[in-house]
């Protein structure tokens, strides 16, 4: 385990206190609206009310308890969970296809998580009702998504300390108010039972609906593990007992409540949310402020996590390069402005849309039980490649796919009530992530490389040749090449031929991004001494690419060794020690006219090039935008137009 993970090796109070904070905030969050949205606005029902709060109860521990916390949590990436880790994990397999479930269970979770801070943020509001049911809970609950996005720039480190304390109040707050509540119909008990839950899914003819309604208990799970790097697996398993059975006291004191109410309907009582009704009225001021510090909790879980994926999208070649911003030292911390800017714009817009909690939970649900499917499919190659037994990958997986086809049907009810605007925000992001990862793929089949031992001779000749200009010092090319033997031909064309570049020292930067998370290595390769070295960086998925910083670092451990000299070769400045210049070259492509693709790739070259002027500049993208950088450009022939038949004439 990494340095980064050994501090989460060790069970202590604060470790589990800080679990409490990161983990929990979806899940942790669902009772404010579960029950409210299986009710709804039909008479409370004795034997509905227990059979629906069987479902929750075998659905927290079929779906989360059994298959996150115990099965999945043991899919690490050295420490690391999601499912871009679990996939960066499986695509050891060389199943090349294993990326579509990749990038549809990344984007359709990112989709969910847009509605996450306006469904629990509303929730907890919409509890204010209670003392007048005329409070305008919109421009609240704006006003409060908006500050949480805003403070986001500055980092969360200062607000993160509050996080832990602030979720054991919570759950204990759960905990206490529906222990309080289970003497109010003690037959609720009964629920344990999963006979009930069967009886209500078989004689309810809108089975499908009550489904859709008891998934949001479990939405949370995905984010489960995606944060798991934040806390370890070991932390997360201990304050799940707690957690679970704080939830589940407050869904049987609910249910208990409902039951002794039975007959009437929740419109009846204040904030019509049997979460809100089973507090005492004088607590019930207090109960909102906790609530609502929960939901901001839960969302900015959720905004972190999704700087998280997308950083983690654009390493494994998903996502186009974007801005990242490293607002304090902690590692792991990021934040990227275009994700948060249009996060904020999205969840603003599903609050002016739906308005109440009650239609948001319409849309809430269809696209994470998608990204629980691909989390299936993905856990499938995991266990194969980790040789478990057969039989048990093969239940595993029978199991779990009728669970989630179940839970899939029932969410597609919600479909036209909602659910299509987080499957339109998911397509939207799949086709992004598909374009990006196709395109280089296409790309890829077409860059040209030469064998660098046949030019090493021509390099060190033009480094000496005095009749031609220096260009720099030291000239620094990126490579795509993963063969140190081999080099771009557009590389040397560059050199050569464009505007021959002498320089003292030629370097050659390649980066590997690997499957370990963390790694930071790199190895240095000597090619001619004192004229050309190559330098391969391999660097985990969650690691930023800052080539500017991370090269400064090698040269000084260089100099250092005593491997190379990096002063000015002019003779007057290398006597008084001056440091020569450094200058940067990245080559960027452009779509060449003369290309004649087939109509699928034309399509794809042609959004990704769409894609591409819409995102960060290469230069930025690696970090050299304080360095003295050339860009040039080079038309990208991918598919040359067939020969022309030309004939001349007098």
């Amino acid at each position: 385990m990494s340095s980064h993970h050994n501090h989460f090796s060790k069970i202590t109070a604060a470790s589990l206190l800080v679990t409490l904070g990161i983990i929990y905030g979806d899940i942790g969050t669902s009772p404010l609206y579960v029950l409210k949205e299986i009710v709804g606005e039909k008479p409370i029902d004795k034997n509905f009310v227990l059979g629906a709060v069987s479902c929750i109860f075998w659905t927290l521990t079929m779906q989360t308890t059994f298959k996150y916390v115990i099965i999945t949590l043991r899919a690490d990436n050295k420490g690391e969970g999601g499912i871009f880790s679990l996939y960066a994990l499986v695509r050891r397999t060389k199943k090349k296809w294993l990326a579509i479930p990749a990038i549809i269970g990344g984007s359709t979770l990112l989709a969910d998580g847009m509605i996450t801070p306006p469904i629990s943020v509303s929730s907890a509001v919409e509890g204010l009702r209670i003392f007048n049911s005329d409070i305008p809970t919109i421009p609240i609950t704006i006003t409060i998504i908006a500050m949480l996005f805003f403070i986001q720039q500055f980092g969360t480190k200062i607000v993160g300390k509050l996080f832990g304390p602030i979720m054991l109040a919570w759950f204990g707050m759960l905990g206490v108010l529906g222990f309080m509540h289970l003497t109010d119909s003690i037959t609720i008990l009964k629920a344990v039972n999963p006979y009930y839950a069967y009886l209500v899914i078989r004689s309810n003819p809108n089975a499908l609906l009550l489904l859709g309604a008891v998934f949001l208990c479990t939405t949370g799970a995905e984010a489960l593990y995606s944060d798991m790097g934040h806390c370890g697996k070991k932390n997360i398993r201990i304050t799940w007992i707690f957690v679970k059975s704080a939830l589940l006291l407050n869904y049987f004191g609910q249910g208990a409540w409902l039951i002794s109410h039975e007959g009437q309907l929740l419109s009846e009582f204040k904030g019509g949310n049997p979460f809100f009704s089973v507090m005492p009225e004088w607590f019930v001021i207090y109960g909102v402020v906790i609530a609502t510090s929960a939901a901001i909790i839960a969302s900015q879980a959720m905004i972190s996590g999704s700087f998280t994926l997308i950083n983690e999208a654009i390493r494994l070649n998903f996502w186009p390069k974007v801005k990242i911003v490293y607002p304090t030292e902690t590692k792991g911390q990021l934040y990227i402005p275009s994700i948060n800017w249009l996060l904020m714009f999205g969840c603003i817009i599903i609050v002016l849309i739906f308005k109440e909690s009650a239609y948001m939970s319409a849309a809430y649900g269809l696209a994470i039980v998608v990204t629980m499917m691909m989390t299936t499919s993905l856990l499938n190659y995991y266990m194969i490649l980790k040789r478990y037994n057969q039989i048990f990958i093969s239940s595993f997986v029978a199991v779990y796919a009728i669970i989630e086809t179940a839970f899939f049907a029932a969410n597609m009810g919600k479909f036209t009530n909602g659910g299509y605007v987080t499957m339109i925000i998911g397509s939207i992001l799949f086709t992004t992530m598909w374009v990006w990862y196709e395109a280089r793929k296409i790309k890829n089949r077409y860059v040209e490389f030469v064998p660098i031992a046949d030019y090493l001779t021509l390099l060190k000749d033009l480094s000496n040749d005095s009749s031609i200009p220096k260009y720099a010092t030291h000239l620094v090319y990126l490579t795509s090449a993963d063969r140190k033997d081999e080099i771009e031909s557009k590389i040397i064309y560059s050199i050569l031929q464009r505007q021959p570049k002498r320089a003292d020292i030629y370097w050659f930067l390649h980066v590997d991004v690997v499957d370990e998370p963390y790694l930071c290595e790199y190895k240095v390769n000597h090619m001619v001494q004192d004229d050309v070295i190559r330098i391969d960086f391999k660097l985990g998925f969650r690691i930023a690419p800052r080539i500017n910083l991370m090269f400064r670092k090698v040269v000084q451990d260089m100099v250092q060794n005593k491997e190379v000299d990096i002063r000015s070769r002019y003779e007057s400045l290398n006597k008084n020690n001056v440091i020569g210049d450094f200058r940067f070259v990245v080559i960027e492509k452009f779509l060449s006219n003369e290309n004649e693709l087939p109509f699928y790739e034309k399509v794809v070259m042609k959004i990704y090039f769409l894609l591409k002027y819409l995102s960060l500049s290469e230069e930025k993208a690696f970090g050299l935008d304080t360095s003295s950088v050339l860009v040039e450009k080079f038309p990208m022939v991918i598919a040359p137009a067939k020969e022309l038949n030309m004939k001349r004439v007098k």
